[in-house]
């Protein structure tokens, strides 16, 4: 049975012969009684007390659970981040390795292409400078005729002063000069050092 400040409050005891002081006793149960309170009052503040500890401890436990869920997402997303940088950046260098590939691939068709196309206007060159000396000599050639046959014709006239019947003279034109197709030469290297 649990006992109460009122309890001892209200306590009766009997009256007999030769028995304690009856107002010593009640003043001294009072005095219990005080105590008794005081030391309720102290408990259920200690209590209290111990309810909010436990409550506050609960919410730190919580938060630290918090914390603990937010640091391992925190680690799971850099680590995401990692693994989504480094991916790209393979990636990137991968595009930026193929794309260089084919622009090298491109350049080296150009160079290919123009080198074909020097060898090419090297040949077509020389073609029509050959033709152009073969031209220069039969003007050269016609001419020298033309001069050649201008001196016959004085000497005929020294020669012979009267003439009794005139001479047609006949001249040949000389054959017609067609300038021949140009052509690719063969030795395309040795025709990259020509000139």
């Amino acid at each position: 049975m649990r006992i109460t400040p009122l309890d001892i409050q209200q306590k009766q005891f009997p009256i007999k012969f030769r028995g304690f002081d009856v107002e010593e006793v009640y003043a001294f149960l009072e005095v219990i009684r005080e105590e008794m309170e005081d030391l309720l009052r102290e408990n259920a503040s200690l209590k209290e007390q111990i309810h909010r500890a436990e409550q506050q401890l609960q919410e730190y436990r919580d938060m630290e659970n918090t914390l603990r869920e937010t640091l391992m997402t925190a680690q799971q997303m850099v680590e995401d981040f990692k693994n989504n940088a480094r991916k790209e950046a393979d990636l990137i260098i991968r595009e930026a390795e193929l794309k260089a590939d084919a622009m090298i691939k491109e350049a080296q068709e150009k160079v290919i292409k123009i080198h074909e196309d020097i060898v090419d206007l090297k040949g077509i060159r020389r073609h029509f400078k050959e033709e152009l000396k073969r031209l220069i000599e039969s003007h050269l050639m016609m001419l020298d005729f033309d001069e050649t046959r201008e001196e016959e014709a004085k000497e005929a006239e020294q020669e012979s002063p009267i003439v009794t019947s005139e001479k047609e003279e006949t001249y040949e034109e000389p054959e017609e000069f067609y300038l021949s197709p140009p052509f690719k030469e063969e030795d395309d290297e040795r025709e990259v050092q020509d000139d």
